[in-house]
């Protein structure tokens, strides 16, 4: 599936039709290169699902998780993953990301090439494309 956004400003529209392309799937490798907006996704991603506060980049903490309310009044989590500045895969085992693979929550892993061999085979790839200063392409696979 591909969806092309020609302003951040319609991301957040833009959430419902990736959510279809995603059928079902909570686990995502979101690929790009630096400044395509991964971190723009998943905040209007997080905002869909009704995530209050402020949702920055884990490039530091290398993991935030948030917290929102299902319909039926559950609590539900998101797990996003920045793991640019992991050197090998077992860097990933220290931040718990096994665990996070495999509960039943959403988990966004931007820079995932370090731990693709991890990943659950239904593991969605979504690749941010750079059209023009502020169009974008996102290829959902």
């Amino acid at each position: 599936m591909q969806i092309d956004v020609h302003h951040p400003s319609e991301l957040p529209a833009a959430i419902p039709v990736i959510l279809e392309g995603l059928a079902g799937r909570r686990k995502i490798a979101l690929y790009g290169e630096m400044g395509a907006g991964k971190t723009t996704f998943v905040k209007a991603f997080c905002e869909y699902l009704g995530v209050q506060g402020n949702t920055a980049s884990p490039t530091f903490s290398l993991v935030n998780q948030y917290r929102y309310t299902l319909p039926e009044g559950e609590t539900a989590y998101f797990h996003h993953l920045d793991l640019y500045r992991l050197r090998d895969a077992s860097e990933a085992f220290d931040i718990g990301l096994e665990d996070m693979l495999y509960d039943p929550w959403y988990c966004v892993i931007e820079w995932p090439q370090i731990v693709e061999s991890m990943l659950p085979p239904d593991t969605a790839k979504i690749n941010i494309g750079i059209l023009t200063e502020t169009s974008r392409r996102i290829l959902i696979l």
